[in-house]
């Protein structure tokens, strides 16, 4: 549809239309309009000496190594904490935080789930602290909060005492991954997010939990193991903060370390990506169109389906390993592999999806197979076969790959800093609910086989498969459509591809799948 399908367009909107129609003066020439994306802004006032020479490719790799060598391990060190917050408790079980805390049933498992009751009150309200405040100094405050949540639940004694801190921990943490996306939109092309997300969005959290749980198993102390766990975690945690505020920049055009010749060859390799940059007022009739489009709710019933897994894996996967005759102290060495295993996988989907275009929905749904042959291994073979089932739940975690390569679709496929935050809130809301109910599928009365909770991991690895291919149809069909309407994907002034329009706006945009 055209702003002439849709009646009178806003001045902005028409000044993007009118910049699409026209060939590109130079970004000096640009006449700067308050309330525009921060980059749009960064480029109107830009000394035009610094934008006179043209960004060579040897200038622009020179810079993507300088990102990648900083960004990447800044954000990678924050979701592996974020991540090992969720996946210590598993190992904190099996060193006497169920005798400890006198958790009875299914305690346990509600112990697991509560974490994303916190994360999903806390999805929408910290997509709106995102789109009002500094990303960096944001998710800099909330590291602070979750390492002290850390501290408070090595003090528990109780379920309320481990269901209110885990809680309060959930809520702290929902706005890490959304800032992560968000921040990987602003720095690297959409041909270049892929492999980047595979890095960053990794597995390693059980490398560095199985190592560290490991070496507290083997420590004599008054303190509790587990309860040492969570102390070791949260100073660490402490600290990485700090590191965060010093480092972590709000977008490329406040990084502290860059000169502005940097920043400028930054934005001229994103702007390609037609999606904006920043931009803090809210628009509402964004929202509108993200609820109203199917394509949201794909990429939300994908996200769902295929987390129901992971949250079951993650309160409950020591417990399963145990459950197979392993030690305790035995049983955190052995969960090292599954990280290797899953962050080896997803990166070698990641280089396949950056060099093959369009090509993202299809590993997805074919990388899921894996994982449903494995589910049906740990459901059918005979318990005794006890390296056989310890193999298929090892290679059960190659399931966290397609959900990384999709966390990149949202970012990539909206446009608009409203749309994009609406839609980043819905997936990951998406994410919360299938981790909610993930540790449910796992009930004490089930143990130690679980084999109900296994038929339930292959029925939602079939409901993602089914999900994320309809998508990539619909994305295809969109392009398809757009092309034979004529609408040119030309090549776009700095300021109309860092406009504040959506996807459905910009006649350019093509979609990713």
């Amino acid at each position: 549809m055209t702003a002439n399908d849709k009646g009178p367009a806003s001045p902005d909107f028409q000044v993007a239309l009118d910049q699409e129609k026209i060939q590109a003066v130079g970004i000096e020439s640009q006449t700067p309009v308050d309330g525009k994306d921060v980059a749009a802004q960064f480029l109107a006032h830009l000394d035009p000496t610094v934008a006179a020479d043209p960004v060579s490719e040897a200038e622009s790799r020179r810079v993507l190594w300088k990102i990648d060598l900083i960004l990447i391990p800044l954000i990678m060190v924050t979701v592996v904490l974020a991540a090992i917050d969720k996946v210590i408790i598993s190992n904190a079980a099996i060193y006497g935080m169920k005798t400890d805390t006198h958790l009875t049933g299914d305690q346990y498992s509600w112990v697991g789930s509560v974490f994303y009751f916190g994360y999903l009150a806390f999805e929408y309200p910290a997509a709106l602290l995102i789109q009002r405040l500094p990303v960096a100094k944001l998710i800099s405050g909330l590291v602070v909060s979750w390492a002290v949540l850390l501290l408070c639940t090595a003090a528990t004694q109780n379920f309320a005492g481990l269901a209110t801190v885990r809680f309060l921990m959930g809520m702290t943490e929902a706005a890490v991954f959304p800032i992560s996306s968000i921040l990987t939109v602003m720095w690297w092309k959409t041909s270049e997010q892929p492999l980047r997300v595979a890095f960053w969005f990794n597995q390693l959290s059980s490398v560095f939990s199985g190592l560290v749980s490991y070496g507290i198993g083997q420590t004599h102390t008054a303190l509790a193991p587990w309860r040492l766990l969570f102390v070791a975690l949260g100073c660490f945690t402490l600290i990485w903060a700090v590191v965060l505020f010093v480092f972590l920049p709000d977008s490329p055009v406040t990084c502290w370390y860059f000169s502005d010749r940097e920043k400028f060859v930054c934005l001229e390799r994103v702007k390609d990506n037609n999606t904006g940059m920043e931009d803090k007022t809210i628009k509402w009739y964004q929202v509108r169109e993200c609820l109203l489009d199917p394509k949201t709710w794909l990429l939300a019933l994908f996200s769902l389906a295929q987390n129901i897994p992971n949250g079951g894996l993650v309160t409950f996967s020591a417990i399963i390993v145990t459950g197979l005759g392993y030690t305790p102290l035995i049983t955190t060495v052995l969960g090292i592999p599954t990280g290797v295993l899953a962050t080896v996988w997803q990166i070698l989907l990641g280089f396949i999806a950056a060099n093959v275009p369009n090509s993202r929905c299809n590993i997805i749904a074919l990388a899921n197979l894996v994982p449903m042959a494995c589910a049906i291994l740990m459901w059918k073979l005979p318990r005794e076969n006890q390296q056989g089932l310890l193999a298929a739940y090892y290679v059960f975690y190659t399931y966290w790959a397609p959900y990384v390569l999709s966390t990149s679709l949202p970012m990539a496929n909206t446009s608009g800093h409203s749309k994009k935050l609406t839609m980043n809130a819905i997936f990951f809301l998406a994410y919360c609910i299938g981790n909610i109910i993930g540790p449910q599928c796992f009930r004490a009365t089930d143990a130690p086989s679980y084999s109900r909770g296994y038929e339930g991991l292959l029925a939602c690895l079939v409901v993602a498969i089914a999900s994320i291919v309809s998508y990539g149809l619909l994305c295809r069909w969109e392009n398809s459509r757009r092309d034979k309407t004529g609408q040119e994907t030309m090549e776009l002034s700095g300021d109309a591809a860092f406009s504040d329009l959506t996807d459905k706006e910009k006649q350019s945009f093509r979609y990713t799948y």
